[in-house]
């Protein structure tokens, strides 16, 4: 038999509230973990190494049985605070970490010294396989419905193929809004699940108003994919802003990005030109929505507290 997330992270049911850039919080995780799920925020949430060893200790302090918590690692060279937040993590002691972008090497070898899980970030079985064989506890394995940075195969394409060919077991990440989601992906095959979207329209988020309302407001056919935030393919809601700047990376962009020497710089300012405009929209009222979302925000009817939203996803 395959081992369940339940079994894996000793949490009531088999779901992730995945992390996500600017929404997730201590918060948040802690309502996560009093509903029996396992929570996780992005390392890059916290712009200095002691506010994050500070939500460590409040989330260790606030653990309870049947819940867990953990946090995101972006592991390739563009994240510089990489180094000191896997330092902290070893130091302090989490559940569970998840790797994304980049090799994630280091991370296990590091991170399981002390007796801490690694899941892995993987859009296709070449990556899954080498995650695999380095070392990972599980894989997320982010399919075409998921918010923000999304694969490329359907759920179920993705987690039969994975599934099949790999020994560790499968996290399935976007597509889910309720319980109904949850059981067709486990029923494919996977272990359990990660879920973000649903939890952008939750009390304890640390977005606007204007944002989670938005999650309400719209739903899985305003999602799209946009060029404009990283240079890489990212879903966001189709705001009129969203609709007036395009989703295509602008000419000279498309130019300098075949351009060997210069394609890595390129990236690297969108990026954060892209980021710093997320977060503004995210954090601050602005004419400049540009709003991350995934598809499952269809089944968001109300801004409601993170522990409705969990029942809402278990029963």
């Amino acid at each position: 038999m395959a081992i369940k997330l339940t079994e894996l992270l000793n949490i009531k049911y088999p779901v992730i509230q995945a992390p996500m850039f600017l929404v997730s919080n201590v918060a948040m995780v802690k309502e996560a973990m009093k509903g029996g799920i396992a929570g996780c925020i992005p390392a890059l949430n916290y712009r200095t190494l002691e506010e994050l060893r500070a939500a460590i200790k409040e989330l260790k302090a606030n653990s309870v049985e049947g819940g867990s918590f953990g946090f995101n690692l972006i592991v390739n060279k563009s994240n510089v605070k990489y180094k000191g937040q896997l330092e902290v993590l070893c130091e302090m002691g989490c559940d569970f970490i998840i790797t994304s972008l980049g090799s994630p090497e280091e991370t296990i070898n590091r991170a399981h010294k002390v007796g801490i899980k690694v899941f892995c970030d993987v859009v296709d079985l070449k990556f899954a396989k080498k995650v695999e064989q380095l070392g990972a506890d599980a894989i997320i394995a982010v399919n075409n419905q998921a918010g923000g940075h999304r694969g490329g195969e359907s759920p179920e394409d993705l987690i039969k193929e994975l599934s099949s060919n790999c020994n560790i077991p499968i996290i399935s990440a976007g597509g889910v809004g309720i319980k109904a989601d949850i059981d067709k992906m486990l029923s494919y095959g996977a272990a359990g699940v990660s879920v973000g979207s649903p939890f952008i329209a939750s009390v304890e988020a640390n977005v606007t108003d204007e944002y989670k309302q938005a999650c309400v407001t719209y739903g899985a056919d305003d999602i799209v994919m946009t060029e404009r935030i990283s240079g890489t393919p990212c879903t966001v809601i189709n705001t009129p802003y969203v609709q007036k700047i395009g989703t295509k990376q602008t000419w000279l962009e498309s130019v300098l990005n075949k351009n060997k020497k210069l394609k890595k710089w390129v990236k690297m300012i969108r990026f954060s030109i892209g980021m710093n405009a997320t977060k503004n929209a995210a954090t601050k009222a602005t004419y400049k929505t540009v709003w991350v979302a995934g598809p499952s925000i269809e089944h968001t009817k109300a801004i409601l507290p993170t522990k409705e939203i969990i029942n809402r996803l278990v029963n």
